[in-house]
């Protein structure tokens, strides 16, 4: 059965998502046309163009093949895969095993992220992938490192020094080369996947977020040291973390299945009091109900 679909929105900004640690874990934002992990490949993740995998974990990348068949199934252009660098090949080997089982290998764009360096989306908009703590360890020892992602507004605003200069001055400075404009980022949205508390969280483009989803797998007190060996958050580090963080709100991802929803909400209320009420967690968001995983027929319609 499909796990709830939380739908949480901010102003203009809208996210879809599910996680829940060891089941399955995704964030869309469909306005944006990208999506964060892959979890099962819901029917709400098909129509989306570009999607950015964390890590290999199978909570968080399960539907990599589904997805592009799907895509295929329906006649939408094959979808882009932005992962960390080294998953390309075995992702590669993944979709070519599966046409030996499926019969055919579904056309598929898939591109390594390198941390710092910016991915276009369309002309004011581009994802940048940044470092996160949540090493994937391979057969033979072999460590694959895992991204965040952090979407950005671009935005050209006047130079300071132009503003008092009328439309047809303006206009002969450009035509004499003169850049008249500065270049401004907004970040959007952060996107941690899994991790451990780590530096990015000083990333101008992560803190200043508008929305940040950021994990918090473990809450039960005597499961600190659980958190500490997998690489993930405990609830107790969101004291020294928040005042750090200046976004608008702050989702929690990948809560334990050990503990209920409401049980996690009470720990919450208990750490931070009335101190911070930016922070929620994303399952707390108004649920929808998901129907069955049924031909995704009106993808393109999803699509933005």
């Amino acid at each position: 059965m499909p796990l709830p679909l939380a739908e949480f929105r901010h102003g203009d900004l809208r996210i879809l998502g599910t996680s829940l640690a060891g089941e399955e874990s995704f964030a869309i934002v469909p306005e944006l046309n990208i999506a964060f992990d892959f979890g099962r490949a819901p029917r709400e993740l098909i129509g989306i163009d570009h999607v950015f995998l964390t890590h290999g974990h199978m909570d968080h990348a399960a539907g990599v093949a589904y997805y592009f068949s799907q895509r295929m199934f329906v006649d939408l252009p094959p979808g882009n895969l932005y992962a960390p660098g080294a998953l390309i090949e075995p992702i590669q080997h993944l979709l070519k095993t599966w046409a030996d089982i499926d019969g055919q290998e579904p056309p598929a764009r898939l591109h390594g992220a390198q941390p710092g360096q910016d991915i276009p989306i369309r002309r004011d908009l581009i994802v940048r992938p940044f470092k996160v703590v949540h090493p994937c360890r391979r057969p033979g020892g072999r460590v694959i490192e895992s991204l965040g992602y952090a979407a950005i507004e671009i935005r050209r605003k006047l130079k300071d020094e132009f503003h008092d200069r009328t439309g047809p001055q303006l206009v002969e400075l450009k035509k004499n080369g003169v850049e008249i404009t500065r270049r401004v980022e907004i970040p959007l949205v952060a996107y941690c996947g899994d991790t451990a508390v780590g530096d990015f969280l000083e990333l101008d483009y992560v803190r200043n977020a508008r929305v940040l989803l950021l994990e918090c797998t473990f809450v039960e007190a005597d499961h600190v040291d659980r958190a500490r060996a997998g690489c993930h958050i405990h609830i107790r580090d969101l004291r020294r973390l928040l005042p750090r963080l200046a976004n608008e709100r702050i989702l929690l991802t990948h809560l334990s299945r050990r503990t209920l929803l409401h049980q996690a909400r009470e720990t919450l209320r208990r750490e931070l009091g009335d101190a911070d009420k930016r922070v929620s967690f994303l399952m707390d968001a108004r649920r929808r109900r998901r129907g069955p995983r049924t031909r995704p027929n009106d993808a393109k319609r999803d699509s933005p």
